[in-house]
């Protein structure tokens, strides 16, 4: 269990710290071709857990973008790109879909957009904490994005 716990904090702290990530292209000229991108690694960090919308930005917003919408700074390094947060309620007929969102914070999903797991599966971090603070980690982080569900 050690293993796992310090590979899936290891991946978040390597790719997604929140807004300490950034992706930059390095411009090499136009003779020798394509931008290289690059990403750059913050440790990970405990955000408040009573703040959604600050735990949004620490862990979501380097891929998800700031708005939900699925174009942060790290999206375009990702082999598939991030899903739009805003359209979770409008694709499950109107209704924000809380138990998959609840499992995809713990589990991740079944696709691989980073090449090794699909996201950073965020129960590692969040559950190395107690168990009411995993508790309002989660529920806060599942109000704040289903608060930017379009209409």
């Amino acid at each position: 269990m050690f293993i796992r716990n310090s590979v899936g904090l290891a991946l978040a702290g390597l790719l997604l710290a929140g807004v300490g990530v950034g992706v930059a292209g390095h411009a090499t000229g136009a003779a020798r071709g394509p931008q290289e991108k690059t990403l750059e690694r913050k440790p990970i960090t405990h955000s408040d857990p009573a703040s959604g919308q600050r735990m949004y930005k620490d862990y979501c917003a380097a891929c998800h973008g700031a708005t939900g919408k699925g174009d942060g700074p790290a999206a375009e390094i990702l082999k598939a790109p991030p899903q739009d947060l805003t359209l979770m309620a409008k694709r499950n007929n109107g209704k924000f879909p809380t138990d998959h969102f609840i499992t995809v914070l713990h589990f991740g999903t079944q696709s691989h957009p980073h090449g090794t797991s699909d996201m950073p599966i965020w129960g590692p971090l969040f559950h190395s904490q107690n168990k009411d603070v995993v508790e309002l980690r989660i529920s806060n982080l599942r109000s704040y994005v289903e608060s930017i569900q379009q209409k």
